[in-house]
């Protein structure tokens, strides 16, 4: 049944959520007052009546798209009980695309409007059910690119920030409550909060404060930049390669010789793509599976790094073929370039077919190249607009959290520093509201609206 949600108090949305393009299932999703209407204007029974659903769950139902009838299965989840607290339906049919525009165009026709991006958590945030920094790991997780980026976002998801920003809040509550409230009472009076529990109190907040930091600090990738593996067999060039393309000033060189193997430990540095983003490169040691000892370490290394890579640049010489170089079948889902190297050494045929011809000695192919790393990345801008990575999103979500926890231990050692000086409790109090103001924003409680524009602007259709 529906909830006692008021018709007309708001828009009822619609969307895709699953993937764009054919696949085996899609989900349509919708949001609002009119939800439990779209349900009754859509299921059908076995029998081909009007079907609606007697209370939450998963139902078997043929989907009455306006053309005809398609199998499908509803889930039904009224509010206040559901992701947006709104009534909120979702039918997953056949993944068609003609067929999912035909249930789009009929949920229109039911009075339903099209989605913004990111228009079902925001709804989600407005009603209460998630704070900023979740919403922010719901982008970030549908957006991570490798495992360490799904663990950063699965952190701000389940609420470790926002967790740990509540119990601060709480914990400053408190203290403004002691010293405005000392205010109305000289020390001599039974109602004085004595300085020292006060001051007690501002170590243990400030304490709190930096764990906070601390966390949020080791949550994000080092860097935020995306990842650069450089692959292939020892000898293969990796090491000259990486030398070439790093800024210069970095301080991690590679070690360059004739003799294989000479790459045992990582290393990192930054490379400046065409449409002016950075990047990290990353140099490992080539692939032996005969390795022992400390070159088995090194080997080890280079399948970690392999795991957190954005890309691969699978180096592999001038007149070998691409069947010579190892293949990282443990992890295909990660996109890959193959690039002939050291080109100087002999000719680069006038076709090159599907392979990146480069010299790291002479440069040749080398713009060609950083222009593939660009477009795999999904960094190329489109239509004269400055394209934005994951991981310049995470470096911005993370770094809007470090500001607003530096302003709030800024503003806390303020208020210690006042209490020390025997200033007025009044001042304290100030010091004080002004530390929650700044964990507000972190929340979502105080941030101005152009900010969260810009914040959703960023999700996709159906989240």
């Amino acid at each position: 049944m529906a909830s006692t949600a008021a018709e007309g108090t708001r828009s009822t949305i619609c969307a895709v959520a699953s993937a764009p393009g054919a696949g085996q299932r899609a989900v349509v999703r919708a949001s609002g007052p009119l939800a439990f209407k779209a349900v009754q204007g859509l299921c059908r029974d076995a029998d081909g009546k009007p079907s609606a659903p007697s209370g939450r769950g998963l139902f078997e139902v043929q989907v009455d798209d306006g053309v005809g009838l398609q199998p499908g299965l509803l889930v039904w989840m009224p509010g206040p009980g559901s992701y947006t607290r709104e009534d909120v339906a979702e039918w997953h049919i056949v993944g068609n695309p003609a067929l999912v525009r035909a249930v789009l165009r009929r949920l229109g026709e039911l009075g339903l409007e099209p989605a913004g991006p990111g228009e079902f958590t925001r709804r989600a945030f407005e009603n209460g059910r998630l704070d900023l920094t979740r919403a922010e790991g719901v982008l970030a997780l549908v957006e991570a690119r490798n495992r360490e980026e799904l663990r950063a976002a699965g952190s701000l998801l389940a609420g470790g920030l926002g967790g740990r920003i509540a119990a601060l809040r709480e914990v400053l509550e408190q203290l403004r409550a002691l010293t405005e409230a000392s205010l109305d009472f000289d020390q001599q009076d039974t109602g004085h909060v004595p300085v020292q529990e006060i001051t007690a109190a501002l170590e243990e907040a400030q304490a709190d404060l930096l764990e906070a930091r601390t966390w949020e600090n080791r949550r994000t990738p080092a860097s935020g930049l995306a990842r650069v593996v450089l692959a292939g067999l020892p000898n293969a060039g990796k090491s000259a390669l990486f030398n070439r393309l790093t800024l210069e000033g970095d301080e991690h060189r590679a070690i360059e010789s004739d003799q294989a193997g000479t790459t045992r430990d990582t290393k990192e540095g930054r490379l400046a793509l065409p449409g002016g983003q950075e990047v990290l490169l990353v140099d490992t040691a080539g692939f032996d599976p005969q390795a022992e000892g400390v070159d088995a370490i090194a080997q080890d290394r280079r399948d970690l790094e392999w795991g957190r890579a954005d890309l691969l640049l699978e180096l592999v010489e001038w007149s070998e073929t691409p069947a010579a170089a190892h293949n990282p079948e443990s992890v295909p889902e990660i996109p890959r370039l193959v690039v002939k190297s050291k080109v100087d050494l002999g000719a680069a045929p006038e076709d090159p077919g599907e392979w990146l011809w480069i010299s790291s000695h002479t440069g040749a192919g080398l713009k060609g190249l950083l222009t593939q790393i660009e477009i795999r990345l999904g960094l190329a801008a489109q239509d004269d607009t400055p394209s934005q990575s994951h991981s310049g999103l995470e470096r911005q979500l993370s770094e809007r959290h470090r500001q607003a926890l530096d302003q709030a231990l800024e503003e806390l050692a303020q208020a210690r520093a006042l209490v020390g000086e025997k200033a007025g409790l009044d001042l304290v109090a100030e010091a004080l509201r002004g530390a929650g103001l700044a964990l507000d924003r972190i929340t979502g409680q105080t941030t101005p609206e152009d900010l969260l524009d810009r914040i959703f602007s960023r999700f996709c259709l159906g989240k």
